[in-house]
């Protein structure tokens, strides 16, 4: 089959999975496109990789980035703030729920002044607000259920088959060589790694969708949606097996056991079950590490015992920190010469050791950058969010599941993958969970949406703090 013929039923299977999906008996707002665009980018590659738009000769692109990238963010920045002031009601009640993400994001403002560039530091941070934006645009929406289901599948229905077809059909685009000259599946993105984080992403939400569907056996038009879900995890499963990351395979796993475990009648709606649930996993994983299993389990995962290279280079920027309590400054640990002078040291022999841009360790990438107070931050956000989400189980088990699973799925992937750095899927959607968590167990959002929305449901006010009885409107369309 030639490329352009393939990319012309891909187009038409793409438009018949929108319309599969359609409802119309569910409202969320324009607005909820500008996360979805943010979306399609942040989980892709740059606006200006897509365009073939190289930087000038001469430009640092690593201090000073791309006029075209930094132009998208910005209106995208402030489309989303301009609907989160028309939402400020919605907004201010959630930022009161979402403290310890407030207090994050304040410390990394602060630690812009130590850093070596503050003015390149202040720029990155801005950029990094856009990914809380994003976030409360999709949760203020007045239906939190049917924002999300919109926003993984209108992301989904996009990225996963383009993957595909990349990666069949036009490998000039799809395919990649890795820094040792192995061939690697990249599709949409620009790396095999970063491909798995955000398939295994949209396929945990479309395994959730699922779920959901197969569980609602009274629904009208419960078929399409089935198809069109169904559809779209077939293409998740495909991508995560054409992208090899081990990471992303494992995370897919232990998110749809939770989905699948926390639906379980003994389980589902029991925040000390799920308590149970979480801690049979950690004490399994500790008798794996007691017992000398990791080996084993590494290797299953396609690794090497040293994680491929990873412990190597974790040894050799820890060292490197120029403040263990207080770190480099926010993302400036990679553009400090003398930090990056150590790191080559230590890695001295390696085929690339100042072509090094993470840690491959979520943990310890805060820990150079932010020090051990970051380190402790991240940590107060993973606590209270998975506390939120186990409180929210009382009012919505459905979607809290999901939210559990970006949560657990979250800490997990950072082990290995530089998981909690601005603009990428894994902590966008580490930040969805929280907010959206922290919405249903509060009941956090009450009276009329603002005009931006239009049109609602007439119980909306009720209906947005019980999102479960939302999830259960039939369909009429």
């Amino acid at each position: 089959m030639s490329p352009h013929l393939a990319a012309a039923i891909f187009y038409i299977g793409i438009a018949g999975l929108f319309y599969l999906d359609r409802d119309k008996t569910v409202h969320t707002s324009k607005a909820l496109w500008l996360p979805v665009i943010y979306l399609w980018i942040t989980g892709s590659r740059s606006v200006s990789g897509w365009l073939g738009i190289a930087p000038p000769p001469g430009v640092n692109t690593q201090l000073e980035g791309s006029p075209v990238d930094r132009l998208f963010f910005q209106v995208l920045l402030a489309a989303g703030v301009l609907v989160l002031i028309r939402r400020r009601s919605r907004t201010s009640a959630l930022l009161k729920t979402c403290w310890p993400i407030l207090l994050y994001f304040s410390y990394c403002l602060i630690s812009v002044l130590w850093s070596p560039y503050p003015d390149v530091a202040f720029k990155r941070w801005t950029k990094a607000i856009g990914d809380l934006v994003m976030v409360l645009v999709v949760v203020t929406e007045a239906d939190l259920t049917a924002a999300l289901r919109r926003f993984l599948s209108r992301t989904g229905f996009i990225l996963l088959p383009l993957s595909v077809l990349l990666i069949k059909y036009f490998n000039d685009l799809g395919r990649g060589y890795g820094p040792s000259g192995e061939a690697m599946n990249t599709g949409v993105t620009t790396n095999k790694n970063t491909l798995g984080v955000i398939t295994f992403i949209l396929t945990l939400g479309a395994v959730w969708q699922v779920l959901t569907l197969l569980g609602a056996k009274g629904q009208p038009n419960r078929g399409r949606h089935l198809l069109a879900q169904g559809t779209l995890l077939a293409f998740g499963v495909a991508v995560l097996a054409m992208a090899h990351s081990a990471t992303s395979v494992a995370c897919f796993a232990l998110g749809t056991v939770l989905m699948v475990a926390t639906r379980v009648p003994m389980i589902r709606g029991r925040a000390s079950a799920v308590h149970a649930l979480i801690l049979t996993i950690m004490i399994a994983g500790a008798f794996m590490m007691l017992f000398g299993g990791e080996g084993a389990a590494v290797h299953a995962l396609g690794r090497q015992s040293n994680f491929t290279g990873r412990t190597e280079i974790w040894k050799a920027v820890i060292p490197a920190v120029p403040n263990e309590l207080i770190g480099a400054g926010f993302e400036s640990f990679w553009i400090t010469p003398s930090c990056m002078d150590k790191v080559a040291d230590n890695l001295a022999g390696w085929w690339n050791p100042r072509g090094l841009n993470e840690a491959h360790d979520g943990y310890i990438e805060v820990y150079l950058n932010l020090g051990w107070v970051g380190v402790g931050l991240i940590a107060l956000i993973i606590i209270s969010g998975y506390m939120r989400a186990v409180a929210a189980f009382r009012r919505d088990p459905g979607i809290s599941s999901l939210l559990l699973a970006y949560i657990a799925t979250a800490a997990i992937y950072s082990i290995t993958e530089a998981g909690f750095r601005l603009l990428t899927p894994i902590w966008i959607f580490l930040l969805l969970a929280l907010v959206g968590a922290g919405r249903i167990a509060s009941g956090a959002i009450g009276g009329a949406p603002e005009a931006i929305d239009g049109p609602v449901h007439p119980d909306a006010d009720v209906l947005a703090n019980n999102n479960y009885a939302l999830h259960l409107l039939p369909s009429n369309d």
